[in-house]
């Protein structure tokens, strides 16, 4: 990989590990459904009327607008705001690799490796760790609702599956813009009959830094950092771009440590050193095997 791609790729996975910590800023003062509707109307508009809607079937956009940011991020939100620390939300929601494995397996069809297996008990193991210091910065609620919000980014994961199976070349830009634009009406219907005058005082008088905290979450992470990570995919193989989401937590927890003063126990290292080893587990176990494996000799001839 080229230095300045080099560069870029750190560049992305750095603003998307701390905008966990900017999302936890715009929730003092936004609802977490407002802060949804917020980020998919400005994610969509204008852009929808400038960039084409991808050529794939209605049902499999509709699908991936629901899972993977609807659903996502309401819960994500939602989650956040009740219970759940920036830093360990960055790393929960990473949770999302093995739900997709499991997902493909059951909706695909597809046969999961002994490494993705041995690599999801392990993370699985340090989600175990978090849930075991439930109280004060974390609810139990708080992360059952992260990861149902690593399930449905999961499950958006299987439908981006089916898309580029039916469009190889889809414009992921085009994705995020359209699937923005799908997501929002049921978020709204949502927010305003579960949040009501809590969504609607949301956006009363808003200060520079919810204001900055959805202007960061709609134009770096969301349309900077898809469409720069999309040129990426398009450039390099995914086994060369892919291990850089492992650096997500790592900007997870220094965002929230130095924008928010989160602390970071012990506790908390072991949980992210479990979860990043089953990641690591799942995406380079099968070539470090190979790699490692001893060679062994052809039997002799039996002419």
């Amino acid at each position: 990989m080229r230095l300045r791609h080099l560069l870029l790729a750190l560049v992305v996975v750095a603003i998307w590990g701390v905008n966990f910590a900017i999302i936890k800023l715009g929730l003092r003062q936004v609802s977490p459904l407002g802060l949804g509707v917020a980020r998919f109307f400005l994610a969509a508009f204008p852009w929808v009327f400038f960039i084409r809607r991808p050529d794939v079937p209605l049902r499999l956009l509709a699908g991936y607008g629901l899972m993977i940011f609807a659903l996502q991020f309401g819960l994500l939100f939602t989650g956040m705001k009740i219970g759940m620390s920036a830093g360990l939300a960055s790393l929960i929601l990473q949770l999302q690799v093995f739900f997709t494995i499991g997902l493909s397996v059951v909706l695909l069809g597809e046969r999961p490796s002994v490494w993705q297996i041995s690599g999801a008990l392990l993370a699985f193991c340090g989600v175990g760790l978090v849930a075991a210091h439930v109280g004060g910065e974390v609810t139990l609620a708080g992360l059952a609702l992260l990861i149902g919000a690593a399930a449905a980014w999961g499950g958006g994961n299987v439908v981006s599956k089916r898309i580029s199976q039916t469009n190889a070349s889809v414009n992921v830009l085009g994705l995020v813009v359209w699937g923005s634009l799908i997501a929002l009406p049921p978020l709204l219907i949502v927010a305003l009959v579960l949040e009501r005058e809590t969504f609607l005082d949301s956006f009363t008088g808003l200060d520079w830094v919810s204001a900055g905290s959805i202007a960061y979450i709609v134009y770096l992470s969301t349309l900077f950092g898809f469409a720069v990570w999309s040129r990426l995919l398009g450039l390099y193989p995914v086994s060369t771009v892919a291990p850089f989401t492992l650096l997500v937590p790592v900007f997870g927890f220094l965002g929230s440590a130095v924008l928010l003063g989160e602390p970071v126990q012990d506790w908390k290292l072991i949980a992210s050193a479990l979860v990043i080893a089953g990641l690591c587990l799942n995406l380079f176990g099968p070539r470090l095997f190979k790699r490692r494996a001893p060679a062994i000799d052809p039997p002799p001839s039996q002419g």
